[in-house]
């Protein structure tokens, strides 16, 4: 990996409520490479816009960091105040989020929400902000940007009001974006072409991506790395490759056997039984054992290290200590490394 343009070290957050203490990371620790697209893949409320909203100060009042360390670039902004954060925001750190009705205002073009942007992170004249908001508006496919520069929200589609916000996302050349569920509300084709349209942005800006989704179809695509979380835990990480065609942990089993692609004609599509734990009062050990058909007895007992398989992959679970019984992964995913 090149040198990392973000860092997680240990990384603990949880949140305070009237019932208690919500663990919702839990000890992450990951590096993201300059120029790489980072997958986060896990179901909902496993910690994936916790972590990524933490990186960017956008969480809650009642959320604080327990632990650990977040590094840009080398440097620590664990705790940056929000004036200092207001200097990465958008310069240096970036993020487009799921839902672009909730992101855009309603009232104002498309074109003096992107100049606003460029604006308030830029050293630039209204000309030069309007001249650079036009070259955003192409780069992120918008056909006849000086046209619709000048319209509202409510008359572009779906997928058009999507690119408007990576738009803004990326407006001011940032380091890092964080595109958390950008497709999740697409159709399959304008899906494909928003998937296409980050791919050819980290290609001619070097852009490194922190992608998060529950698709794994869409992250076999475009990522160039996984990390799988669970329970506010990463229990996975590897190049695409590995995570899809050598799988080690159990829960990442479960999640490939799932996908539609690994099912025969007139099978049942496989699940995964019974619910993530509430993290309230998180489990003493692996928290997917209560849910994992070859649980040991350690499972419940203690929380499994990242065992090493190769110098990029890595796996939280018991079944990779050499004390170990030996477990064949599903009869599914045998077919596919097979075929």
């Amino acid at each position: 990996m090149t040198e990392p343009n973000l860092q997680l070290i240990n990384l603990s957050i949880s949140f305070d409520t009237p019932k208690g203490e919500v663990e919702a990371v839990r000890d992450v620790s990951l590096a993201l490479g300059k120029g790489e697209i980072l997958a986060l893949v896990g179901e909902s409320g496993c910690g994936k816009t916790v972590m990524s909203q933490s990186v960017l100060k956008l969480l809650p009042k009642n959320s604080r960091i327990k632990q650990g360390r977040i590094l840009v670039d080398g440097e620590d902004i664990t705790l940056y105040k929000e004036k200092q954060m207001r200097k990465l925001r958008g310069s240096v750190l970036s993020m487009a989020f799921q839902d672009p009705m909730t992101t855009l205002n309603p009232t104002i073009p498309i074109g003096k929400q992107i100049t606003e942007s460029i604006l308030k992170h830029n050293k630039v004249t209204r000309e030069q902000a309007k001249s650079r908001a036009l070259e955003m508006l192409d780069l992120v496919g918008i056909d006849n940007p000086a046209h619709m520069f000048s319209l509202q929200p409510h008359f572009f589609s779906g997928g058009m009001r999507q690119r408007c916000v990576l738009a803004i996302a990326l407006a001011s050349n940032p380091k890092v974006l964080f595109a958390d569920e950008v497709t999740t509300a697409l159709d399959v084709t304008v899906q494909a072409k928003i998937l296409d349209l980050l791919m050819d942005l980290r290609d001619k800006t070097g852009i490194s991506i922190v992608f998060i989704s529950h698709d794994l179809g869409v992250v076999a695509r475009i990522a160039d790395r996984v990390a799988i979380m669970y329970a506010g835990k990463i229990v996975e990480i590897g190049t695409t490759e590995e995570i899809f065609y050598d799988p080690r942990h159990p829960y990442v089993w479960g999640l490939m056997s799932a996908l539609p692609s690994l099912t025969k004609e007139g099978e049942e599509l496989a699940s995964i039984p019974g619910m993530p734990p509430v993290m309230l009062d998180p489990p003493p050990g692996d928290a997917f054992a209560i849910r994992n058909k070859y649980a040991l007895a350690i499972d419940y007992e203690q929380m499994p290290p990242m065992f090493q398989i190769t110098p990029t992959h890595y796996a939280a679970t018991w079944l990779l200590d050499e004390r170990a019984p030996k477990i064949m992964p599903p009869i599914s995913l045998k077919r596919r490394v097979e075929s």
